[in-house]
C-alpha cells in the first residue's frame, strides 16, 4: 500500500494539472466579467414604460449609448456640468426633440415619440462628442406604420408648404438687405434690416430648427457656446445683433452677414424640398411654444437688442397660421380641442398686445418678472392645448 503524501511531499502530476485547470477557469470567469463590465459601461437599455436618466458632464453624456423601444419614451436629463445646456435627439441634421436651458445641478424631463432607427444625442456644448440612441421596433411602432394615409390632410399640407416657402423667400430677401446695409457701413439701416429679417425666420422657426446644422449656424445663442461671444461658433443673427447693439458698430460684420445670407439661402432650398408629415405641424408648434414658455420668456434670447417681444409676436403669428391650416380638418374630429387652441391663442395674443405701447414694444429688460411669469403661463397653456391635437385627430 502506498502511503499518502505528507504536507511537504510533491503532488502527483494529475492533481497539479487539475489545480491549474481550476485556477485557469476562475481567471476566465473574472476576465469575462471584467470584459462585460467594460463593454456595458456607458450603455443603457430601457423596457417599455421605464424612464432613462441621462447625466451630462462637462464633456460627455452618461450613458452615451441608449436603447429604447419604439414609441413614447421618457428621458430625465440631469445637468452635472457647470454650464446651462440643451439636450437634443437628432435624426441626421434634423432635431426630433429637445430640452433647452437646463441649468447646472437641475433635471428636466422630456417625452419623445420615436420610430425605430438610430439617432444622435447631443451632450452639452456643441463641441462635445455626440452619443447614440438606438430605437428598436415595438408593437406600437408596427401599429403606427400600419396606419392608413389621411388624405384629408393633403390640402393643409400643401398650403403649409406654400406658407413656408413664402416666408423663406422673404427671409432671404430681408437678409440680403441686411447684408447690403452692413457692407455700406450704415448702422441705423442695418438695425432696421435686422429686425425685418428676424420676423420671417421666427414665423417658420418650428420647421427651421429641424435642421440642426443650419439652426446652430443661423441662430446660436452665446450662452450655449464655450467662449460665449468670443467663440468661433458665435455666428448668424445673434452675432450681428451683438455688433449692432452691444458694440454699436458694423465693423467686422461683413463676413458674418455673408455667411448668414448663405445659410438662410440653404434653408430656403431645404424647405422647398421638405416633405412634412401631418403630425409635424402641431408637434412643431407645440414644441416651439413650450420652449418659449420654459426658458425664452424667463431669460430672453435677444440679449443685446432686447427685442424678444417682437420675436414672440412673430412666433405666435406663425403658430396661428399653422393652426388655421389644420382647423378645417381637425374641427370635425376634435371640436373641443380646436376651440381650446383658439381660446389660448387669443389669450396669448392679448397678453402680448397689452405690452405694446404707442411706440411699439418696450425693451425686454424693462419687462418685470411678474409680467414675464404671466406671459410664460399663457404660452405654456397654449403649448399644452396644441399638444393634444394630434392624438385627438388620430395622428398618435
Amino acid at each position: 500500500m502506498t502511503p499518502a503524501p505528507g504536507p511537504s511531499a510533491p503532488l502527483p502530476s494529475s492533481q497539479r494539472l487539475m489545480k491549474l485547470a481550476v485556477a485557469g477557469a476562475a481567471l476566465l470567469v473574472v476576465a469575462g466579467g471584467a470584459a462585460f463590465y467594460y463593454a456595458s459601461k456607458g450603455t443603457k437599455s430601457a423596457n417599455p414604460g421605464e424612464s432613462i436618466t441621462v447625466t451630462i458632464n462637462d464633456s460627455a453624456c452618461d450613458p452615451n449609448e441608449i436603447t429604447v423601444p419604439a414609441g413614447r419614451s421618457t428621458f430625465r436629463i440631469v445637468n452635472n456640468s457647470n454650464r446651462a445646456l440643451e439636450w437634443e435627439i437628432l435624426d441626421g441634421v434634423m432635431v426630433l426633440e429637445e430640452r433647452e436651458n437646463i441649468v447646472p445641478g437641475f433635471t428636466q424631463t422630456m417625452q419623445a415619440k420615436l420610430k425605430a432607427g438610430t439617432y444622435d444625442i447631443t451632450c452639452g456644448l456643441l463641441s462635445n462628442p455626440r452619443g447614440t440612441l438606438h430605437v428598436t421596433p415595438s408593437a406600437e411602432s408596427e401599429a403606427e406604420a400600419a396606419r392608413p394615409a389621411l388624405v384629408s390632410f393633403i390640402g393643409p399640407l400643401a398650403e403649409f408648404q406654400v406658407f413656408m416657402v413664402t416666408q423663406a423667400n422673404a427671409l432671404v430677401k430681408a437678409t440680403q438687405a441686411l447684408d447690403e446695409a452692413v457692407k455700406a457701413g450704415d448702422l441705423e439701416k442695418a438695425r432696421q434690416s435686422y429686425q425685418k429679417a428676424r420676423a420671417p425666420y421666427k414665423q417658420i422657426e418650428p420647421m427651421a430648427d429641424l435642421f440642426a446644422d443650419l439652426h446652430n449656424s443661423i441662430n446660436p445663442v452665446a450662452d450655449y457656446l464655450e467662449k460665449r461671444e468670443d467663440d468661433p461658433g458665435f455666428t448668424g443673427f445673434h452675432r450681428i445683433e451683438y455688433g449692432l447693439y452691444a458694440k454699436n458698430s458694423v465693423d467686422g460684420l461683413a463676413p458674418v452677414s455673408d455667411k448668414l445670407l448663405a445659410d438662410v439661402t440653404a434653408l430656403k432650398d431645404r424647405i422647398r424640398g421638405l416633405r412634412i408629415p401631418p403630425e409635424q405641424i402641431a408637434k412643431g408648434a407645440s414644441r416651439l411654444v413650450g420652449q418659449i414658455a420654459d426658458s425664452k420668456v424667463t431669460t430672453g434670447e435677444d440679449h443685446y437688442s432686447q427685442t424678444d417681444l417682437l420675436d414672440f409676436e412673430a412666433n405666435v403669428a406663425g403658430v396661428s397660421r399653422m393652426m388655421a391650416l389644420l382647423k378645417p380638418v381637425a374641427v370635425q374630429a376634435a371640436p373641443l380641442v380646436v376651440s381650446d387652441i383658439d381660446s389660448r391663442l387669443t389669450d396669448t395674443n392679448s397678453a402680448l398686445t397689452a405690452l405694446k405701447g404707442a411706440d411699439g414694444y418696450p425693451a425686454y429688460d424693462k419687462v418685470d418678472a411678474d409680467t414675464r411669469k404671466v406671459l410664460a403661463q399663457k404660452m405654456q397653456s397654449l403649448a399644452e392645448a396644441i399638444g393634444k391635437l394630434n392624438a385627438a385627430v388620430g395622428l398618435e
